[in-house]
């Protein structure tokens, strides 16, 4: 099977589990859970997160998917990617056709079984000023996981909140309605600053102890090179956040936080894996965060925006 994004980020999952060498190079072992992971991730990291939660629905127990389409929607086409964005006036995506697709490649062994996603939460969010991912295309997701079977009760969408193509906090980033790096944005809902990683992980896991304000852990990069070859445009540098907690040995869970187009440490520095939010839950719940990295390239593969495959640029075995 060639290496994908998919298989790349599994593999770095792996290694953060199973890993038996601490280097400041390699990526340092805990006592991640397994049946603990979850995943989530903006744009085309919100593709990804899909792909991840779909393809494998056995290990990985929720995800949340911020501006992105359905499963498998470009059908390993780039010319489909204007339709999964919803940017195709009068042609949206078809939700049911993706899930026949993945009900055929779990039938042939190369997913898990759908079945699995009666049991996963999925958390759904459109921006009514994203004019990026449009809501028609986020709608079809939604549509995906209620035809591919999570429960009304496991899928939660938010789709009213006035924000544009962005991850959303409550106080750092731009004006709610933009759609502009670093595609971070605070928002108001319900009367106060919407705390979307705390949105997500709450759905995912359910009531969490409250994020602390003061970091106990810290941040560590790590190698990634061992996980994906050169040609994969996989940065050589990842991220993770590491609570106090976990580092000195408690059974942590393990979320994965994926970053969108134009959204890497290279483009952005430190905004997605220190000012989402994400790390502040972490720190109070015995939560890991892997925040792994894809560059821009200019070769093969052509990644100019340094995105996260969604359409097949690595191979046919992407989703």
């Amino acid at each position: 099977m060639r290496l994908s994004r998919r298989t790349s980020v599994l593999a770095l999952l792996a290694g953060l589990i199973a890993s038996s060498a601490y280097a400041a190079e390699k990526l340092p072992s805990f006592k991640g859970d397994i049946n603990q992971t979850s995943v989530s991730g903006l744009s085309s990291g919100a593709f990804m997160a899909a792909q991840l939660q779909v393809a494998y629905s056995a290990t990985i127990t929720g995800a949340g998917i911020v501006a992105g389409g359905p499963y498998y929607c470009a059908a390993g086409l780039i010319a489909n990617t204007s339709i999964c964005m919803g940017q195709v006036p009068f042609v949206a995506p078809n939700p049911a056709l993706m899930v026949s697709a993945a009900q055929g490649f779990a039938a042939l062994g190369q997913i898990d079984s759908l079945d699995n996603l009666k049991n996963d939460k999925v958390y759904i969010f459109s921006g009514t000023d994203d004019s990026v991912v449009k809501q028609v295309a986020v709608d079809a997701t939604a549509s995906f996981f209620a035809y591919a079977g999570v429960p009304a009760e496991n899928l939660l969408y938010v789709k009213t909140v006035p924000a544009g193509h962005a991850f959303i906090t409550p106080s750092f980033g731009n004006d709610c309605s933009a759609n502009a790096g670093p595609y971070i944005s605070h928002c108001i809902k319900d009367g106060t600053g919407y705390d979307q990683a705390g949105a997500i992980l709450q759905h995912i896991y359910g009531t969490l102890k409250a994020p602390v304000t003061t970091l106990s852990g810290k941040i560590v990069e790590f190698d990634q090179r061992p996980f994906a070859p050169a040609i994969s445009s996989m940065a050589p540098t990842g991220y993770l956040y590491v609570p106090k907690s976990c580092a000195d040995g408690a059974a942590c869970k393990v979320h994965v936080a994926i970053h969108g187009c134009l959204q890497s440490a290279a483009a952005v520095g430190d905004d997605v894996y220190s000012r989402t939010g994400y790390n502040n839950w972490a720190d109070s719940n015995d939560i890991v965060v892997l925040y792994p990295q894809v560059n821009v390239s200019y070769t093969i593969p052509f990644n100019p925006q340094g995105c996260w495959d969604w359409w097949g640029y690595t191979g046919s075995n992407y989703a």
